[in-house]
This record gives C-alpha cells, structure tokens and sequence, in this order.
C-alpha cells in the first residue's frame, strides 16, 4: 500500500482536497487533527508541553491553543521543541492506523510534512496550493484571527516554491470544479 502526503500552506485547502480523496473512496488520515486528539488525550503530552510552556498550557483539561500559537509562533526554539514533543506521537498512531487500512493508498495530510520531516514516511506527495491572498482570507475568516496571526504561522512554513521543488503532484485550489478534476487526475495516476 502506498502512503500518499498530502500538504500545502495553511489557508492552501488541504482539506478540501483530502475530503475529495475520501469522497473516492481514500482513506485519509489528518494529522493536525489527530494531533490536536493526542495533545488532549495523552497525559505524556500534557505534561510534557505543560513543562515546556508553562501552567496555562491547558485549561480545564484541554489544551488552549490560542495560549500555545502565541507562545510558540513566534518562537523558533519553542516551535521546535513543540513539535519534538507532538510528531512523534502522531507517527506512532500513523503507523498503527495504516497497518488497519486495505486500500490501493492511503492519503497522510499534514500542514508542515516537510518541514517535520514526515515525508520521509511517505511514497509520493500532493502539494496544495493557493493564492496568498485567497489564503489569508480563508484563514482569518475560518479562525477569527488577524492578518498579522495569520502571517506569522505562514513564516513558520516553507513557501511553496521550495515545497514545489519537493512534491511529486501538485493541485492548485482555486475553484472547486478545477481543483475536483485536478483530484480525479491524481487519483488515476495512482491507482
């Protein structure tokens, strides 16, 4: 079975995308998601992250991802230090999930693949991408933060034209219609 990435800057439709393999019958395994369960439900996580950013880190149990994006965005050390702490718990589970899925490929989406390394687990690799404009609204509109939030996450990912270099297809998501065909294009290339 072939582990497919997918991933694009944030705002890029990533998920529109992976919604439209699943719709062909993919399955697909959102590792921000499953990350965002296993910062909740693992108490190694916890506590480790608690130790790393403080008390605050969780509130009633859950954590505060408002409190965390603001400590680590715009902290390279701690962004390091985060991820080092999450990755490789999503990868275990990754793994795991895989091992349960009989399909021709299984589709992994991740906003920062490359920049964790994730790719190396990976067969081939879908690149989303979109005008930054058209990203940056999506993003504001879909998280009520500022311009400046937005843009602050986007220089923690590398730029599309260095991920472009990397990536085996890549779907340009602008319209619905044009991207959908760009999908059904990948997907016969890969089964």
């Amino acid at each position: 079975m072939k582990i497919i990435g997918l991933t694009g800057g944030i705002g890029s439709g990533k998920t529109t995308v992976a919604n439209m393999f699943a719709e062909l019958g993919i399955p697909v395994y959102n590792s921000d998601v499953e990350a965002k369960k296993l910062t909740n439900s693992s108490s190694e996580i916890r506590s480790q992250l608690i130790s790393l950013l403080g008390d605050d880190t969780y509130k009633n149990g859950m954590l505060d991802r408002k409190y965390m994006a603001d400590k680590i965005f715009n902290d390279h050390i701690l962004l390091e230090k985060a991820n080092a702490i999450i990755h490789p718990r999503v990868a275990e589970h990754f793994a795991e999930w895989v091992s349960q899925q009989t399909s021709p490929y299984v589709i992994k989406e991740a906003a920062i693949l490359f920049e964790s390394g994730a790719d190396s687990q990976c067969d081939l690799v879908i690149l989303v991408t979109a005008a930054k404009a058209e990203r940056l609204k999506r993003v504001m509109d879909r998280d009520g933060v500022s311009e400046q939030e937005v843009e602050a996450r986007m220089k923690n990912q590398w730029s599309d034209s260095k991920k472009t270099k990397l990536a085996d297809f890549i779907i340009e998501n602008n319209t619905l219609s044009h991207t959908r065909k760009q999908v059904k294009s990948v997907h016969s290339s890969l089964i």
